[in-house]
């Protein structure tokens, strides 16, 4: 029987290449060393959760609009992950899992969704990138993310608020004040 294909905005974001993440990792490492040795911790993941929706977001890094996200913490207790932390990095891949980027966390605090202010909202660079639409979409993706994974997503859940810098490959790098 055949099984018909998802539609595009619906597809699952393919796996990651570990792999070529490494190696990208291995090439920021050379060039950046101290920032490395600060934080060495590898973690490589992409946004949102479809393919589409990965490929949205990182356009919009690349393009130096977006230089925030959220996320549940929930989410990252349900993958057994850390939380991150200022200094951190993590390769960002596209929706079919090619690493495209380095960011470094520069700021992370908890806040519930009706904490989050309209700077925040600004500097995640989607949409219209007012408070308002942040808070429809983001309300639509946590609850569907939290459906996803058995649970029903609350107003109260703390989320992750990260603002961050590109800091390779240097043709997307942010300058280094901003890092």
């Amino acid at each position: 029987m055949d099984v018909p294909e998802q539609p595009e905005q619906s597809r699952p974001a393919g796996p990651l290449d570990v792999a070529a993440a490494e190696r990208m990792w291995a090439e920021y490492a050379a060039a950046s060393p101290a920032a490395v040795r600060a934080a060495p911790e590898l973690v490589v993941d992409r946004f949102g959760d479809t393919e589409r929706l990965a490929d949205e977001l990182l356009a919009l890094v690349l393009s130096g609009r977006k230089r925030a996200t959220a996320e549940l913490v929930a989410e990252f207790v349900a993958r057994s992950e850390e939380l991150p932390r200022v200094g951190g990095h993590w390769v960002v891949c596209d929706g079919r899992g090619a690493p495209r980027a380095v960011l470094r966390s520069t700021g992370l605090r908890l806040a519930a969704f009706t904490e989050v202010d309209a700077a925040f909202a600004h500097d995640e660079g989607e949409d219209n990138r007012t408070l308002e639409s942040w808070r429809r979409e983001h309300r639509r993706y946590f609850t569907r993310t939290s459906a996803a994974r058995g649970a029903a997503w609350d107003e109260r859940d703390e989320i992750v608020l990260e603002r961050f810098a590109v800091v390779w490959p240097p043709e997307h790098a942010d300058p280094p004040a901003a890092h």
